[in-house]
């Protein structure tokens, strides 16, 4: 009965395994999938963006419109910005930059353009699962474009340059995505791997088959999927039935500039050779137990007889052992070979249980420690939320319910606290996000090359400037634009960020902040100044703990949660580097060094 009992239980965990193993990778793959798929699309844009901007408009539109590899370009001076159609160049016109992105193009601006095989129209075809329609064809064209201003010396617009490529039919792109996430692999005559774009719902570009093998052009999203992702505007990540199969897919609203959404992409994975794979290893991990057990049950029927007297001496040291008595050592010597070895293994099992219990217990401790920080931790945050909550709200009804009058400098006043408090929420928020991704190992460093002044110091200083507006402070970022370091870009922004903005709280009002990096023994060493009180060693001991705060008059006017440092230095430390602090005449430096390009 044990061995079946046991049988049974690792014939389900085994099921269980092979289940989320399985299907479990299948669909965080499919979300990795969406992600590349998006990377190509905006790039293509990008790619459009970038020949448009190294070419001079001349008389031959349609041999540029060749060479650029696009399906339609125009240049329109300044008379003609009334009758443009384009969003995307009337939004380049009224910013005075380049822009790009999606747009509808309809059919009435399509009968203005030349000839390329996305402008015909597309039969709806009925689809299973879909919602009901009355429409029967797709007149309009999605197209990815970009637009490119010309300005005058004195900074107006004069022209613009826009053009881009039809999406309806433009297979080159559909399959230039499968290829690189899926590579040509099929299953059963059908592809493992597909991708679409849809307009609407409808499928203008796809690599989905339909049930005679052929491009599934014109078929339709399935309603459910259609009211999470164009409806609700929500990425959509399940098991949906696509045209003829079952896929592990992954849906993703297309906007325009506008936020409006005007199409889907998607990417999805065959169910089917992965649900074979999965019966197949569940079929011989079950074979495989049924004759262990099998096996194991006659030979055990064998010796049970054989075995029972010389086992009671065990049991009885079994008994003494469940009852708490670690250690608890049995007579060998038995006369049987078997026997003697089992109870020495049972010896050896009763002084190792001895010396795991007493790990165990010390282990106990340690978790109990952990498991108490953590409850301090939600404790801290909810705290921190219940008091700046409590703060907004009774400003907020304050200045709904009328009791301060019309807007006046006490209603300003009451409103300029809601959004402080808002603001410190939202850091606080932020930190402890970023603090449960540390503790929980899920920190992923992915390293490109950044341009340290312009791709990290010079936004940081940007959203923060109002801040140091306020106080008065001078920022000056002396780092030499040809500096290039190998990093994370968001991490080295939530780096940026933290240290720029205890510079700016710390700083007394007028004082100066500078920002500076050289090279140093194939590194990069940047260093944050900023005009304070000098720390003391004591003082820079702590500095870099979770939740420690400097018990001084110049912190206790700041309000913060000790996170910020804390999580700098786990950044700094994933990418390889250190980070400390230097007291200096006047002030105190940040320095942290970090692996150049």
């Amino acid at each position: 009965m044990v061995v079946l009992v046991l049988s049974i239980s690792i014939a389900l965990l085994g099921y269980w395994v092979i289940q989320k193993d399985i299907i479990g990778r299948t669909e965080t793959k499919v979300r990795y999938d969406l992600t590349t798929a998006r990377t190509v699309y905006t790039s293509e844009i990008e790619r459009i963006g970038q020949a448009l901007k190294l070419v001079t408009p001349n008389g031959d539109m349609e041999g540029l419109k060749d060479r650029l590899n696009v399906h339609y370009l125009r240049y329109v001076t300044a008379e003609g910005f009334g009758s443009l159609r384009s969003q995307i160049a009337k939004t380049a016109v009224e910013r005075g930059k380049s822009i790009g992105g999606t747009r509808i193009v309809s059919p009435e601006e399509l009968a203005t353009m030349g000839d390329f095989p996305g402008r015909l129209p597309i039969e709806i075809k009925p689809t299973p699962k879909a919602r009901p329609t009355d429409k029967k064809t797709v007149d309009a064209v999605l197209a990815k474009e970009y637009a490119v201003p010309f300005l005058d010396g004195q900074g107006r617009v004069t022209a613009v340059l826009y053009g881009g490529r039809a999406i309806n039919r433009d297979y080159t792109f559909v399959d230039h995505v499968r290829e690189m996430v899926f590579g040509d692999d099929v299953y059963n005559g059908k592809p493992v791997g597909t991708v679409t774009i849809f307009l609407d719902d409808v499928r203008v570009a796809t690599n989905v088959q339909d049930k005679d093998g052929q491009r599934a052009i014109g078929t339709r999203v399935s309603e459910e999927v259609y009211r999470a992702v164009v409806e609700k505007g929500q990425t959509w990540h399940e098991r949906a039935f696509v045209v003829t199969d079952y896929y592990k897919s992954a849906y993703e609203p297309i906007r325009d500039i506008r936020g409006d959404i005007i199409g889907i992409l998607y990417v999805g994975t065959l169910e089917q050779p992965f649900t074979d794979m999965s019966q197949q290893a569940l079929k011989f991990f079950l074979l495989s137990v049924v004759g262990a057990s099998a096996v194991a049950v006659i030979f055990s029927v064998v010796l049970a007889g054989t075995l029972s007297k010389p086992l009671t001496e065990v049991v009885r040291a079994s008994e003494c052992l469940a009852s708490g008595d670690w250690g608890y050592q049995v007579k060998a010597g038995t006369g049987l070979k078997e026997v003697d070895s089992m109870a020495e293994a049972f010896n050896a099992m009763s002084l190792g249980l001895k010396e795991r219990e007493a790990s165990l217990r010390i282990s106990n401790e340690k978790l109990a420690a952990s498991n108490k920080n953590y409850i301090d931790l939600i404790g801290f945050v909810a705290h921190e939320l219940k008091g700046i909550l409590a703060s907004a709200v009774m400003n907020a009804y304050a200045v709904r319910d009328g009791y301060l009058g019309l807007v006046n400098f006490k209603q300003r006043k009451a409103l300029d606290s809601v959004a402080r408090n808002l603001d410190y929420l939202d850091a606080t928020v932020k930190k402890f996000l970023s603090l449960g991704r540390v503790e929980r190992g899920e920190l992923p460093v992915n390293k490109t090359n950044l341009n340290l002044k312009k791709d990290v110091f010079d936004s940081s200083i940007n959203s923060l400037s109002p801040m140091a507006v306020k106080k008065g402070l001078k920022i000056a970022n002396e780092i030499s634009p040809e500096l290039v370091v190998h990093a994370d870009a968001d991490l080295m922004q939530i780096v940026a960020n933290n240290l720029v903005s205890n510079a700016i709280k710390y700083s007394p009002d007028g004082g100066k902040i500078r920002v500076s990096a050289q090279q140093i023994d194939g590194l990069i060493e940047v260093d944050v100044y900023n005009d304070s009180t000098p720390m003391s060693e004591e003082q820079r001991a702590k500095l870099f703990q979770k939740f420690s705060r400097l018990d001084n008059p110049e912190t206790k006017k700041v309000k913060g949660t000790g996170l910020g440092l804390y999580i700098t230095k786990q950044i700094i430390e994933k990418h390889g580097g250190t980070i400390v602090v230097e007291p200096r005449e006047h002030g105190n430096s940040f320095v942290f060094r970090i692996e150049r390009n």
